[in-house]
């Protein structure tokens, strides 16, 4: 037997007491900035039908219970077998993308609350070895177990930290903090473990993970594009009181200028990774972290519509307006408003270097064409063509993506700070 399909059973709940009435249930329509759009070629109740549909189609495909721990759970991530090492099986940017889910579809899923709990008892039981409240960034099966990948995958990765982390805040908001998990203190913590080990202090940048010192000459000031989570950020200083993440959202978006504005001013891309170099910020080099592809708009950058758009979208804050009003010009011209024509990476000039698409890429320009009306049609054609994409043609990241990104295009995305009235 491979040993990869040891683990794939069905999602087994486990339930651990009474589940708590959610406060905010789904659909949980929310009311965003003026000005903003939905897509009005389909019905809100068609919206929400479809993310219901594609939901359990998600869980059926990527939640699953640890075999010898039945009160854990983890999103499976290698179902394509694609990602390295063979035997990998979750990274914390799943948990992250798994917790958002469970706690946005609470209501319509009677089972959100336990699927929302076990999945943070398994984000407990890999911890970080650097930031203990942080969580290991990847995990692994070995003789029928599941461990941290001893190749560096116990140290943390700042996107699924994020995320987790803003999870938290929203189950305190959708159950209260009373029941057996106090969702409002781990998130804080974990905050606290973000601004220690996934910000450098110093430049109030948000780093790669927390195995990257202050002082590397290489990584020390690098950042990652598809960490800038505004929204994120600022439900993080709202809820810590602490000011160091009014500086590390005025140095985001701050990059975000330089970048677009030296390097992508008649497209709005941004690189998946920056370099500090020379006194300044610039796309990453060839092979500068993960592949050839890192200064350019690749499958870290792809998530940077929903990132920076959402933040637009709910506080209508411009201060990356300019990129994403150029970004929306560039992709509806390059693809004659055709969402097909959408591909899987591009240099930050505009030009592909594949020929090929997926959901990962089409479906967050979704996100960000809410922030204008004359986007309009390209908004509605986006719905058209991503939502008819089946499951099955695309894997876990793509597929988590699409789900994540309907909730914002539906307008079921709320947080602690725009809760829905």
């Amino acid at each position: 037997m491979n040993k990869i399909a040891y683990f794939l059973f069905p999602l087994l709940i486990v339930f651990s007491g009474l589940q708590a009435i959610p406060n905010y249930p789904f659909p949980a329509h929310n009311t965003y900035y003026t000005g903003v759009i939905k897509p009005n070629n389909v019905t809100q109740t068609q919206m929400d039908q479809k993310i219901q549909t594609l939901y359990d189609e998600w869980k059926q495909a990527y939640l699953r219970t640890v075999p010898d721990a039945p009160n854990q759970a983890y999103v499976f991530y290698n179902e394509d077998g694609t990602s390295e090492p063979e035997n990998a099986v979750s990274v914390s940017e799943g948990q992250g993308y798994g917790m958002l889910l469970a706690v946005y579809m609470a209501g319509y899923d009677s089972q959100a609350q336990t699927i929302f709990d076990n999945l943070f008892r398994f984000y407990q039981a890999f911890p970080s070895v650097i930031t203990p409240s942080l969580m290991g960034w990847q995990q692994v099966e070995e003789d029928g177990k599941i461990v941290p990948n001893p190749e560096g995958g116990d140290d943390s990765a700042t996107d699924g930290d994020l995320d987790i982390a803003f999870a938290l805040l929203l189950a305190d908001k959708q159950w209260g903090s009373n029941g057996p998990i106090n969702y409002l203190a781990y998130a804080n913590e974990i905050i606290s473990g973000i601004l220690e080990g996934d910000v450098n202090l110093q430049e109030f940048t948000l780093k790669l993970g927390d195995w990257v010192t202050n002082g590397n000459t290489k990584f020390g000031k690098a950042t990652r594009t598809s960490d800038f989570a505004l929204n994120h950020l600022k439900n993080f200083s709202a809820a810590s009181g602490e000011p160091a993440w009014e500086s590390v959202i005025t140095k985001t978006y701050s990059i975000i200028n330089i970048l677009f504005n030296n390097f992508s001013p008649n497209t709005g891309l941004l690189p998946d990774f920056v370099e500090f170099k020379k006194n300044a910020y610039v796309p990453a080099g060839v092979g500068f972290l993960e592949r050839l592809e890192d200064g350019y708009y690749s499958w870290n950058a792809c998530r940077t519509p929903w990132r920076i758009a959402t933040d637009y979208i709910l506080t209508g804050d411009t201060r990356a307006l300019n990129q994403l009003t150029a970004l929306n010009n560039w992709i509806r011209s390059n693809t004659n408003q055709q969402p097909s024509n959408i591909k899987a990476g591009y240099r930050l000039d505009g030009t592909n270097f594949v020929s090929y698409n997926s959901l990962a890429f089409s479906t967050p320009f979704a996100v960000g064409a809410m922030i204008d009306a004359s986007n309009q049609n390209w908004l509605n054609a986006l719905w058209t063509y991503t939502s008819a994409q089946p499951t099955s043609g695309a894997n876990y990241f793509a597929n988590s993506l699409r789900l994540l990104c309907f909730l914002v295009v539906s307008g079921n995305w709320w947080t602690p700070l725009n809760l829905p009235s």
